[in-house]
Order: C-alpha cells, then sequence, then structure tokens
C-alpha cells in the first residue's frame, strides 16, 4: 500500500481475514491488542513529560486542550468530559475540540479534518493562551486541521504536543515541546485507525490526566476525593470512602459528607482538622487542595503520599 505512514500500511496477520470464522477473528484481533499496552509503555517517558506540562499548566491556571478530528477528536473530547465527574473540576480546565464542531462527535464529518483554516479559528474562538497547553492528536500524523490548529496555538504562546501513531519526523519532533508516538502497527482492517491506534489514544490520554490530577493533588492515596455527589453512585463512593479513610459507620459518613455540602476533600478536612466546612475550605486552600499536606498530617497516611 504505498503509503510511508504506519497507520496505512497493510497487515500480513490478517490479509486472510476476510475468509475466518467469526471465532478466528476475535483471535486475530485479539492478538494485535495484545501489542497496544506495550507500545503505549515504550513512550513512558514522552507521556511523563507531557504530564507535567500539564501539571504546570495547571497550577498557572492554564488549561489542558485537545485538538483532534474524527475517532481521535472523540476520544480527546471524552477524556475531558470524564474530568468534572471524576476529579471535581471546573468544566474548563480540561476540553476537548473536534473538527466540526460539537455535531462531529456522533456523526462522521471527515472532509472536516481537511481544513487547516479551522482548526486556526478553533484556537481563536477558545482563546488560547500562554498559560494553556494543546495537545494535538492525529493517529497519522497528517491531519491538516490539528496542523492549523497547533501552529495557531504557538502563535498565542501555548506549548503544544502531538499524539501520533506512526513515526514522527524530525520537524514535528522540533515544532512541539512533547510528541507522543505509540507505534502500534499497521491495523487489522487496513486504516482503520478506531482500532489499536484508537485504543492507544485512549490509553495516553487516560494516562496523562489520571497521572495529572494525582501530582495535583486530586488523589489520596489512590482514592479520588476531590469528587462532589451529583448521584446515587457517587453519593455511595463519597461515603464508602470517608468510612475507609476515617473508619466511619455508613450513617456518620453520610452525615459528615451533607455537612460538606457533598464534597469528599471537604469532609476529609474536616474530620481531620476538627472544624467546619467553611474552615476546611480554607485550609485545604493553603495547601492547594493536597490532603496528605493539612497540618497533622502524616507523610503517606491513609495510603497517601506527598505530591
Amino acid at each position: 500500500m504505498l503509503d510511508d505512514r504506519l497507520t496505512e500500511q497493510r497487515n500480513p496477520r490478517s490479509e486472510a481475514i476476510d475468509r475466518l470464522s467469526s471465532l478466528d477473528v476475535v483471535r486475530v484481533i485479539n492478538r494485535e491488542d495484545a501489542s497496544v499496552a506495550e507500545a503505549v509503555g515504550r513512550e513512558a517517558e514522552a507521556i511523563a513529560r507531557a504530564v507535567d506540562f500539564v501539571v504546570e499548566t495547571f497550577r498557572s491556571g492554564g488549561r489542558l486542550i485537545y485538538v483532534g478530528a474524527g475517532t481521535s477528536g472523540r476520544l480527546g473530547v471524552l477524556d475531558a468530559a470524564e474530568m468534572p465527574p471524576t476529579y471535581g473540576t471546573d468544566p474548563a480546565m480540561v476540553q476537548g475540540v473536534i473538527a466540526g464542531g460539537p455535531g462531529a462527535l456522533v456523526r462522521s464529518r471527515e472532509g472536516a479534518e481537511d481544513r487547516p483554516e479551522d482548526g486556526v479559528a478553533a484556537m481563536d474562538e477558545t482563546e488560547v493562551g500562554a498559560a494553556d497547553f494543546v495537545l494535538g492528536i492525529a493517529t497519522s500524523g497528517t491531519t491538516p486541521y490539528v496542523h492549523g490548529a497547533l501552529a495557531r496555538a504557538r502563535e498565542r504562546g501555548a506549548r503544544t504536543g502531538f499524539l501520533l501513531c506512526t513515526p514522527p519526523g524530525r520537524e514535528l519532533l522540533d515544532g512541539h515541546d512533547v510528541v507522543i508516538a505509540p507505534l502500534t502497527g499497521p491495523e487489522v482492517v487496513t486504516g482503520s485507525t478506531r482500532m489499536k491506534a484508537g485504543t492507544a489514544t485512549k490509553m495516553v490520554l487516560n494516562t496523562i490526566t489520571t497521572a495529572a490530577m494525582v501530582r495535583f493533588g486530586k488523589v489520596h492515596g489512590n482514592l479520588m476525593v476531590d469528587l462532589r455527589v451529583t448521584c446515587r453512585k457517587l453519593q455511595d463512593r463519597g461515603e464508602r470512602i470517608l468510612m475507609t479513610t476515617l473508619g466511619l459507620g455508613r450513617g456518620e459518613a453520610r452525615s459528615l459528607l451533607a455537612d460538606a455540602d457533598g464534597h469528599v476533600k471537604t469532609a476529609l478536612a474536616m474530620r481531620r482538622l476538627g472544624v467546619g466546612a467553611d474552615e476546611a475550605r480554607t485550609a485545604l486552600q493553603r495547601v492547594h487542595g493536597v490532603i496528605g499536606a493539612l497540618p497533622g498530617s502524616r507523610a503517606g497516611g491513609e495510603g497517601g503520599g506527598d505530591r
């Protein structure tokens, strides 16, 4: 398939897939998928650099902004959408921008990816600035919309990164603060990058935001304590976190959570410091929201650590 992009090459291990049984098709796909985590693991250092950029961005009041088209854009929007319910973040803190706009989330708009000027306009509309970190996602590495957006983001002073699944060229490496390139190889169905490349993209984005939220104090031990109760599931989870970390019964945990206006981290600070909700929130602000840094906390207490 005369194309030097790894994601567009033909996979010799699936050339006869159209003649296989359903079970054998599943096995071929599964064998290919098994290599994805290893490919992502080889990019650990680059992913960690991106995490550091994101943490610095958050600490300076900036935003993490994903930019992509098609599957890549949808995965960026999905990861951004998961942050408020999981970590209690402001929806503006992590954003996803997709070629073709919100409608492209549910109906493909393939031609939208070919217009770099639309990427430029999206960065202007989002008012990207020097405090922000913009991560372009294009598994093939060539999407014009993404390149247009990143070029404009840099003009506006933002740091930029690029996530792709084919070997990056020197221009790409020199043009961005970090480049992440998990090489997942040719797809089972040639060019169907929603498969291995899409899985790798999801893994990388999960890792970046999870690690950044941990470093930013949104996690205590391995518990996502910066959540606010908005549904039954989160009510139950919040109560269980308080029961586990503070040794409370269910009723006491429920009452404490109610006094904290449904915010688990505030409830933890209230009990730890023996104060009301307003004083607990003030104390948390002084330590940048890190539970383990509250007065009287033990390093590593309740599974927590120095963040």
